[in-house]
């Protein structure tokens, strides 16, 4: 019940930021999900007998966010340059961590510990930095609505199914409750909902514009549904990857949960595990089949 409760709190202020937060105020609030998760992937790290140097590593996440502020904020922002701007800083950041371990005392943890820091932005602070690029795009909300969708429909659907129906275990070694007859309703019902969104997308759009959720409605393309369909299972495979590996670190550790914030579900870790992967998914794919889904001016 708490899970249900969790999720019916969280769902409309997640969709009220994807559709009306301005760019700020959206870059803002994926920003601190980011610190929130960082937090806790830290505290999975630290079950490892690592310590990772927790300041530089959110130092670096506010940095890489305030970059993609800047680009949304300008007129015209130098494509180049902001990559250029976030590869430095990704490409930079080992050698940022490997420094602040040479004042410690026991120099075989300034290794370890600087190789979980950086993991830890390549595992949280990218991925969700690529929800912002994502909203950048035309028609953005709607690619990350299609994200989110596809997200939850096959993490709810692996839920229920898997608990009422599930006897074949998945990977039975990281995560003993996921079962196959999960894992195959979870991205039936990626596909499905998938499908219906972007059948129903132009009328939704619109919706959104009378109720002034949304300022500038989309223009929605004929979607084939071979497309629709092979973004959905990319989609899906990505975020159930996500899953277990999330699963494999927090085993490894000796935990059960990555925090308590949300009631029923756990950590905010715990939450997003599986958009970690589809994100950066998501904008790949979306970016090249842009005009697919929406008519370009």
């Amino acid at each position: 019940m708490k899970r249900v409760a969790t999720a019916a709190i969280l769902i409309p202020i997640v969709l009220l930021a994807v559709f009306r937060a301005p760019h700020w105020l959206f870059t803002l609030l994926v920003a601190a999900v980011a610190l929130l998760a960082l937090s806790e992937y830290f505290d999975i790290a630290a079950g490892y007998g690592a310590e990772p140097f927790r300041f530089l590593g959110y130092l670096i996440t506010v940095t890489m966010f305030a970059i993609a502020f800047w680009a949304g904020s300008v007129a015209e922002p130098s494509t180049v340059a902001v990559f250029a701007a976030l590869i430095f800083l990704f490409s930079f950041s080992p050698f940022v961590f490997l420094c602040a371990g040479m004042p410690r005392q026991e120099m075989r943890s300034a290794l370890p510990a600087a190789g979980f820091s950086y993991l830890g932005i390549a595992y949280v602070g990218f991925p969700l930095l690529t929800l912002v690029f994502l909203r950048m795009m035309p028609g953005g909300w709607f690619f990350i609505l299609f994200t989110l969708i596809v997200v939850w429909a096959g993490d709810t659907c692996a839920y229920y199914v898997g608990r009422a129906f599930g006897r074949l275990p998945f990977a039975p070694r990281i995560s003993p409750k996921k079962t196959w007859e999960g894992a195959l309703a979870s991205l039936t019902g990626s596909v499905l909902f998938a499908l219906l969104l972007t059948r129903f997308a132009p009328g939704f759009s619109q919706g959104l514009a009378r109720i002034h959720l949304l300022t500038s409605p989309a223009s929605f393309a004929e979607t084939p549904s071979s497309i629709v369909i092979a973004v959905a299972i990319s989609l899906n495979v990505a975020a159930q990857a996500g899953d277990l590996l999330e699963s494999l670190m927090k085993r490894g550790a000796g935990i059960k949960d990555s925090g308590r914030l949300l009631p029923g579900h756990g950590g905010i870790l715990d939450r997003i595990d599986a958009l970690l992967f589809a994100a950066p998914v998501a904008l790949l794919l979306f970016a090249g089949t842009l005009e697919k889904f929406l008519q370009m001016p």
